[in-house]
């Protein structure tokens, strides 16, 4: 295994001559040297580099490690393919398909980082996305209780965690000094990612779809899956594809796949147009693969939709929505479920005028993500369980993600709200060692504990976590019964809660506005 791995290692190193040439002139600023010494994984990172790349200029020495990681993933998803599975338990085998997809993700934004064209942002958030992807494939093994020993396989042999921890380190320091994002909100209240053409298309009454879906047999297909099937084919994905689903209940799993970019999917309204499904942990599934709807092709678009999970409280994870499309974004969309209702599992995302209603942890994932104008809806949960409208999964400092919440409301939902006096809600708890979470000017319902903050086991996260409240209000807005843990935080500078803006957090003017999502940039 060690052969072929360094085999593959050597073939994706360039020449480092090559890479000067390529580099030189990139950028007028000193270009610092970096080395193995400044990772957090030292020893990975010399046992991946040759001896010839220590102690490079930043910009040669951060390649050269994007491109043996980049040996290693490709690497693990060969092994992993050439395992016969069939002997392995059924969780195994649907941790194992879990984890080949994500393996197959890494590898892609691995690649993406490598265009001359990325910024350091950019690579930060991928980087992060490859991150994720390693934990989510480990989860994937654990919550079912398969019996397989998940240290022997490829995904987790192959340190590619460890090395993409690296990764974020390197990239960090090889960052140029920031230039200030751009605050002012643009015309239409939209972020400047977001095209002219698309915020037509975004707030338009009516659209020029490429295909339509209706359950009569009135449009070109019948369900969603098949229309995404065909988008597949006929988009181009360069330009903005876009399905319109005429109202109805459309019940099954869509999946759009990571070849599928530039996707919009537009309905007749919340709870007009309706996606759903029920698949569950408890039923065999796991987390990762329960969505009733799952998109990972990068640029998607959702307007006026409702994806639901109707598993109900007592089949515990069950996701009706989950995310891995980098510059995504949400409009005038309702999300339904109990505990996991959306995973937004990666990458920038951005969701405006949504609702979204849960139980436990109905707001999870380690994606750079920002909730505006949205309403936050805690159901009623099962007996003995607690609400917590957030479980952000950051497992490493140097990742750029976490959970913006500004401009929202967070209340309870019709069910909960005659008995919430019984039931006790959080704002989230720290579901990986570094989550992050942000509220902002919102309207906090006296459904939410005073303490507001819910520990996930013991003193786990507690000084390593961010959690932040800016400027809210509401009955449950109060402060001063808050958890006195180190990492909690009452924000009183504007300009340290600016930091988790759409402008700011997820460099959302550079994209949004091409959606046409209307949008706050700062506060």
């Amino acid at each position: 295994m060690a052969a072929a791995c360094i085999k593959l290692i050597s073939a994706f190193i360039f020449p480092v001559f090559l890479l000067h040439l390529l580099l030189a002139g990139a950028t007028a600023s000193p270009n610092p040297k970096l080395s193995c010494d400044q990772t957090p994984y030292p020893k990975i990172c010399r046992a991946m580099l040759n001896k010839h790349y220590y102690d490079q200029p930043a910009a040669v020495f951060r390649h050269q490690a994007i491109q043996a990681t980049l040996a290693r993933a490709s690497a693990a998803h060969q092994l992993a393919l050439a395992v016969d599975t069939s002997s392995l338990d059924a969780p195994a085998k649907a941790a194992w398909a879990d984890c080949l997809q994500l393996c197959e993700r890494t590898i892609s934004n691995l690649n993406d980082s490598l265009s001359s064209s990325c910024s350091h942002d950019d690579s930060q958030t991928w980087f992060s996305a490859a991150l994720a992807n390693q934990e989510t494939c480990r989860n994937s093994f654990t919550e079912l209780g398969s019996s397989y020993h998940f240290p022997s396989s490829p995904f987790f042999s192959q340190n590619i965690s460890d090395a993409v921890c690296n990764l974020l380190a390197i990239n960090k320091a090889a960052a140029a000094p920031a230039a200030g994002g751009n605050r002012k909100l643009l015309s239409g209240r939209f972020p400047t990612w977001v095209s002219g053409a698309d915020r037509k298309l975004l707030q338009s009454s009516s659209v020029n779809a490429n295909l339509v879906v209706a359950k009569d047999g009135s449009g070109n297909y019948k369900t969603i899956s098949e229309a995404v099937a065909a988008a597949g084919k006929q988009a181009s994905g360069t330009s903005r594809f876009v399905i319109y689903v005429k109202a109805g209940i459309y019940n099954e799993n869509v999946a759009v796949t990571k070849s599928m970019k530039n996707l919009m999917i537009v309905g007749d309204g919340i709870d007009k147009t309706v996606v759903t499904a029920s698949k569950n942990v408890a039923d065999g599934s796991t987390t990762f693969n329960s969505a009733t709807f799952a998109t990972v092709g990068n640029g998607f678009i959702a307007r006026d939709m409702t994806f639901e999970n109707t598993a109900g409280p007592q089949k515990h994870q069950a996701v009706a929505l989950r995310s891995g499309s980098d510059l995504s974004v949400f409009y005038r969309c309702s999300f339904k479920g109990y505990q996991d209702t959306l995973y937004v599992h990666s990458e920038r995302q951005f969701y405006r005028n949504c609702d979204i209603y849960g139980t436990v942890d109905f707001i999870f994932g380690d994606s750079a993500v920002v909730f505006q104008n949205c309403n936050l809806y805690a159901r009623k949960p099962m007996a003995g369980q607690q609400n917590t409208f957030t479980a952000q999964g950051r497992t490493d400092p140097n990742e750029n993600t976490g959970i913006s919440i500004y401009d929202s409301v967070i209340a309870a939902a019709s069910d909960l709200s005659p008995v919430q006096s019984s039931v006790k809600s959080y704002l989230g708890r720290p579901w990986k060692q570094y989550s992050r979470t942000v509220v902002m000017e919102t309207n906090i319902g006296s459904l939410i504990n005073a303490a507001g903050w819910l520990e996930w086991s013991g003193n786990f996260a507690l000084s390593t976590l961010y959690y932040a409240e800016y400027a809210n209000t509401g009955a449950g807005a109060g402060t001063s019964g808050r958890v006195k843990w180190p990492g909690y935080h009452v924000l009183t500078s504007a300009s340290e809660a600016e930091k988790f803006t759409v402008g700011n957090f997820i460099s959302g003017d550079s994209w949004i506005p091409a959606t046409g999502v209307p949008y706050t940039s700062g506060l």
